[in-house]
């Protein structure tokens, strides 16, 4: 039988090593293009997908907090009016502060639950539940 020690060396042989820095989580950025009045950013499905909240959700959050209309299309969402991608990239970080980083430890591993009628943000990695404050 093995010794407690060579287990142990056995166990985090097997194990996978991730890296720890602090800019592992950086979402792409907005890119699009303005036709006439319009402005469409084309890889609005990739940055739902790395955040892993729906599409629809960060589009309602885009057209209350910028106060336009928007239309959603398979893969991309368009503006009905012009705006710069920083405005954009702005509101999609308080998008992440609301809805994906947890409040504890900041990481980006949570999900939405629902408890008695009241959303949480539930983090994977330290176990916190912090109160969404704002409705989709």
């Amino acid at each position: 039988m093995k010794s407690y020690e060579a287990m142990l060396d056995d166990a985090y042989k097997k194990i996978k090593v991730v890296a720890t820095s602090g800019d592992r989580f950086e979402i792409p950025k907005v890119q699009g293009k303005v036709q006439g009045k319009n402005t469409i950013i084309t890889n609005i499905n990739q940055i739902a997908s790395y955040i892993r909240r729906p599409v629809e959700n960060l589009a309602k959050f885009l057209q209350k907090e910028l106060a336009v209309q928007i239309v959603l299309e398979k893969d991309s969402l368009i503006f009905k009016t012009q705006l710069n991608s920083a405005k954009v990239n702005e509101k999609i970080a308080a998008f992440l502060k609301e809805f994906v980083l947890c409040a504890e430890c900041k990481k980006p591993d949570t999900e939405v639950i629902t408890e008695k009628g009241i959303k949480f943000k539930h983090c994977l990695a330290c176990g916190a539940k912090s109160p969404i404050r704002y409705s989709l």
